[in-house]
């Protein structure tokens, strides 16, 4: 049974691996390529429920709605986070702009407030941007770790998602396929037996 306090994540078969959702009072990172749907994720969650949060949009010019956050340092960051569901676009530049170690701060420290309150925060992490030490340092410094792969196959995208580390809960033991849809992620529950 799916546990009620949890925040949907938006997306209906993250929620069942998830048990429901995120918890609150968590930090989530989610890793990937910039083709892999990270930024429809994001939205995802960010458009559920009552759009009782904040979408900092560091990367490029803000959407209807969103924070612009360009030029902000960390503490101006954490200052701009308001409500329940928060999502940093992205946590890839901050490690470009300001060092994994301001990076770090504020995924641990900064927002400590923000995170006492119950918010759930979302932080975008592109591959192939920072060293194997970073990407651990920030690894570490999330409760909820989740990976989104694709691979081309001939003709064919393969994409897959990973919830690589969930803190004080079980992972799940497998991945789970995926396609990007016009709505946004839609991820397959079902399983093969072979």
């Amino acid at each position: 049974m799916a546990d009620r306090t949890r925040r949907s994540t938006g997306i209906a078969g993250l929620d069942l691996a998830l048990d429901g959702g995120f918890p609150p009072s968590t930090r989530v990172i989610v890793s990937g390529s910039p083709l892999s749907g990270l930024e429809l994720l994001a939205g995802q969650f960010w458009e559920t429920g009552d759009r009782g949060g904040t979408y900092l949009m560091i990367d490029t010019v803000p959407q209807e709605g969103m924070t612009d956050a360009r030029g902000m340092d960390p503490a101006a960051l954490a200052g701009a986070m308001q409500g329940d569901r928060i999502v940093v676009d992205s946590l890839s530049t901050l490690v470009l702009e300001w060092g994994v170690d301001v990076a770090t701060g504020l995924i641990l420290d900064d927002t400590r407030e923000v995170i006492g309150r119950g918010a759930t925060i979302v932080y975008l992490l592109y591959t192939g941007l920072h060293s194997p030490a970073e990407e651990v340092r920030m690894m570490r410094a999330a409760d909820i770790f989740i990976t989104l792969r694709h691979q081309i196959h001939g003709n064919e995208f393969e994409r897959t998602l990973a919830i690589e580390k969930f803190k004080d809960a079980n992972v799940p033991q497998r991945v789970i396929p995926y396609h990007i849809v016009a709505k946004g992620l839609e991820l397959s529950t079902t399983s093969r037996v072979v």
